[in-house]
C-alpha cells in the first residue's frame, strides 16, 4: 500500500509536469527512479497508464481515470502534512498535563492561567491525580512529578524547583503541649500520616546548625491518601503533618498552620516537568515548559 501511494504521487507529478524529468525535479529524485515507479505502478494495477513517445506523454483511458484519484490522494497527503506542521509549530490542538490536585490548584493553574488565556486555539486537558501515571497510556504531553530522582530512559525530565518537606501543625494544637524543641519531643505527639509518602510515620531530620541526623518514628491514628484532607485535619487541630512546603504556603502565610522544628531539615525533593523523549517537541509543549520554568524560578 505504501509503495502504491508513493507511485501515485510520482504519477500525479508526471502528469502535472507533462514529463518524467519535470516530476523528477519536483520530487528530488532521478528520472530513472520516476520511470521505475511508473512501471511498478502499472504492473501492480495491471493496466497501462501512460502512452510514451520520444516527444510527449499522454494518458490512456485508465490513466485519466486513475489521475483523478491520484490527485485526491496527493492533495489529502499535503493537507495532512500542513496540519501536522501546524500542530508542531503553532500553539493549537490538544495539550494534556498530568499533575497532582494540590500542585494543580496551588501552582500549575496560577503558572499557566495568563498563557492559557492568550492561546484560545489550544485545548488543555488537566489530569489531576495522586497516582503515578503511565504517560503513554494516558496520552500525557507533560507530567509534573515530585521525585528525588527519575530513572526512565523513555522520558526527558526538566527540574523546576527544589522543594522542602516541613512538619506543620495548627497553633491551637501546639498550645496544648509543651514547646517542641528537638526531634525526640515528637514521641509524645501524633502524626496525620499521608499514605502516598514512603514510610509515612518515619521522620528523618538533620540539624541545620550541626548537621546531626535524627530519626523518629511517630505514632498515628489518622491516615489519608489525600493531601487536601491531611491539611484540613491539621488545621482542625488533629495532629502534626509532614508535607511539601509548596503545598502548604497559603496556610503558612495565613497563620493557620505553623512550621514545627524549623531548625531541623527533612529530606528535600525536586519538582520535575516530564515529557516523553522525542527528537523534536511540538511548540505547544516547549512553550508550556518555558512558562512553568519561569514561574517556579520566580517563586524560588
Amino acid at each position: 500500500m505504501l509503495d502504491n501511494l508513493r507511485g501515485m504521487a510520482v504519477f500525479a507529478g508526471v502528469v502535472s509536469h507533462g514529463s518524467f524529468s519535470g516530476a523528477a525535479r519536483q520530487l528530488g529524485i532521478t528520472t530513472s527512479a520516476v520511470s521505475q515507479q511508473i512501471r511498478a505502478l502499472e504492473k501492480e494495477l495491471g493496466v497501462v497508464l501512460l502512452h510514451r513517445s520520444t516527444r510527449k506523454l499522454s494518458l490512456t483511458e485508465a490513466g485519466e481515470s486513475f489521475y483523478e484519484a491520484a490527485k485526491d490522494v496527493v492533495s489529502a497527503a499535503e493537507m495532512g502534512r500542513i496540519k501536522v506542521n501546524q500542530l508542531r509549530d503553532e500553539l493549537a490542538g490538544s495539550l494534556r498535563i498530568a499533575t497532582t490536585p494540590e500542585l494543580g490548584v496551588n501552582h500549575i493553574l496560577p503558572a499557566l492561567s495568563t498563557w492559557m488565556a492568550a492561546h484560545d486555539d489550544l485545548s488543555i486537558h488537566f489530569l489531576a491525580d495522586n497516582r503515578y501515571i503511565d504517560m503513554i497510556d494516558e496520552r500525557a504531553d507533560i507530567a509534573i512529578r515530585m521525585s528525588p530522582k527519575i530513572k526512565d530512559s523513555s522520558v526527558t525530565s526538566y527540574p523546576l524547583a527544589e522543594v522542602k518537606q516541613i512538619l506543620v501543625a495548627s497553633p491551637q494544637y501546639l498550645r496544648q503541649f509543651e514547646k517542641i524543641t528537638k526531634p525526640k519531643d515528637l514521641i509524645d505527639h501524633r502524626l496525620i500520616a499521608i499514605d502516598l509518602m514512603k514510610d509515612p510515620m518515619q521522620l528523618d531530620f538533620v540539624s541545620i546548625d550541626t548537621g546531626k541526623k535524627s530519626r523518629v518514628i511517630v505514632g498515628s491514628r489518622l491516615h489519608t491518601n489525600n493531601v487536601f484532607l491531611a491539611i484540613s485535619l491539621a488545621k482542625s487541630g488533629h495532629g502534626l503533618v509532614r508535607i511539601m512546603a509548596l503545598e502548604i504556603q497559603k496556610e503558612l502565610d495565613a497563620g493557620e498552620l505553623v512550621e514545627v522544628l524549623p531548625e531541623y531539615a527533612l529530606p528535600q525533593f525536586v519538582l520535575y516537568a516530564v515529557t516523553l523523549d522525542r527528537d523534536q517537541q511540538p511548540a505547544k509543549i516547549t512553550r508550556c515548559l518555558e512558562v512553568l520554568k519561569k514561574y517556579f524560578h520566580a517563586a524560588a
